[in-house]
C-alpha cells in the first residue's frame, strides 16, 4: 500500500462499537492485520482505545490461537493460522469460481497475466491470478494490495460507481508517485476515469511500477454494491502500446461475460 510512513500512519482510532470480548479482539487483530509491518505493543496501544491490560490480554490470546505471530523484536504480525483461513476464503469465493474460467479463457487468447480484482476502500484486492506463459512474469499475488488511482483494475473499477462514491474514494487518497507517470491529483486521476468511462477499458500506462503495463475492464454487481476489474498485464518491452490496445475488446467481453454470469448463478432467485 502507498504513501504510507509508519504502522500508525493514518490509521483510525477505534470506537466503542467494538463491544464484547470476540468485538475488541477483531479489532486488534484488524488493526495489526491492516498495517504494512509488524507492530510493537506502543504502536497498536496508540490507535486502539483498549486499556493496556485488556490489549495485552487480547495479543496474547491472539498469538496462543496462532491469529498473530510474536516475532524477536517484539512486534506483531498475522499469524499462520489466519493465512489458511484466508487461503480457504479465496477458494471458496462464489466470484473467484464464477470468474474463472473467462479468466482462462482470456489468458489463451493473450499468453499474459489475467488478474481479477475487487475494489475495497481506496485499494483494489487481486482475487485470482492466472500466470503468464512466458519466461519473465508478475510478480503480484492473490490477496494483495495496490492503490486505485495507478492500476488498471483500481481504476477500471472507479469508473463503475456513480460520481458522488468515486470523489469520496478519491478524498481518502494520498497521492504518490511511483513513476513519472503515476497520476498524482484529484483533477488528473477524476479525468481518467471519465475517460475510461467513454471507452470502456483503463490502462495502467506503466503508472505503478516501471515496465509493467496493463489493460482493464470494470466488472460489477446490477446495484454497484460489488465493484471490481479484470486485466491482462504484462511487461511494456514485451507488450507494446497498440497490442495492448488490440487486447481492449477481449478483456471488456471477459468483464461483460463474468457480469453475465454473476447475474445468473448470484442474482435473485424467482
Amino acid at each position: 500500500m502507498s504513501g504510507n510512513s509508519g504502522p500508525q500512519a493514518d490509521r483510525p482510532v477505534r470506537g466503542r462499537a467494538d463491544t464484547g470480548t470476540l468485538g475488541k479482539a477483531i479489532s486488534v487483530l484488524d488493526i495489526v492485520a491492516s498495517s504494512d509491518e509488524p507492530m510493537r505493543f506502543t504502536d497498536i496501544l496508540a490507535v486502539s482505545d483498549q486499556p493496556r491490560g485488556t490489549l495485552h490480554r487480547q495479543l496474547s490470546n491472539l498469538v496462543e490461537e496462532g491469529l498473530l505471530s510474536l516475532g524477536r523484536d517484539h512486534a506483531y504480525s498475522v499469524g499462520i493460522r489466519l493465512l489458511k483461513f484466508a487461503a480457504k476464503a479465496w477458494a471458496g469465493n462464489q466470484f473467484r469460481a464464477i470468474a474463472e474460467p473467462h479468466l482462462r479463457a482470456l489468458h489463451e487468447l493473450t499468453g499474459e497475466t489475467v488478474h481479477l480484482g475487487v475494489l475495497r476502500g481506496n485499494e483494489v484486492i487481486y482475487l485470482d491470478k492466472v500466470e503468464s506463459r512466458q519466461a519473465v512474469r508478475m510478480y503480484s499475488q492473490i490477496g494483495n494490495a495496490s492503490p486505485v488511482y495507478c492500476t488498471g483494475v483500481g481504476k477500471a473499477a472507479m469508473s463503475a460507481l456513480p460520481e458522488a462514491e468515486v470523489k469520496a474514494i478519491i478524498a481518502t487518497i494520498k497521492f504518490h508517485r511511483f513513476t513519472d507517470s503515476t497520476l498524482t491529483t484529484p483533477a488528473a486521476l477524476m479525468n481518467e476515469i471519465e475517460t475510461i468511462r467513454q471507452c470502456g477499458n483503463a490502462y495502467d500506462r506503466e503508472e505503478h511500477e516501471p515496465g509493467i503495463r496493463c489493460v482493464a475492464a470494470p466488472i460489477y454487481s446490477a446495484d454497484r454494491s460489488f465493484v471490481g476489474g479484470v486485466s491482462v498485464t504484462g511487461p511494456a518491452y514485451r507488450i507494446p502500446a497498440a497490442t495492448l490496445e488490440g487486447w481492449a475488446g477481449l478483456v471488456r467481453d471477459t468483464a461483460k461475460a463474468v457480469m453475465e454470469d454473476m447475474g445468473a448463478r448470484l442474482g435473485p432467485r424467482t
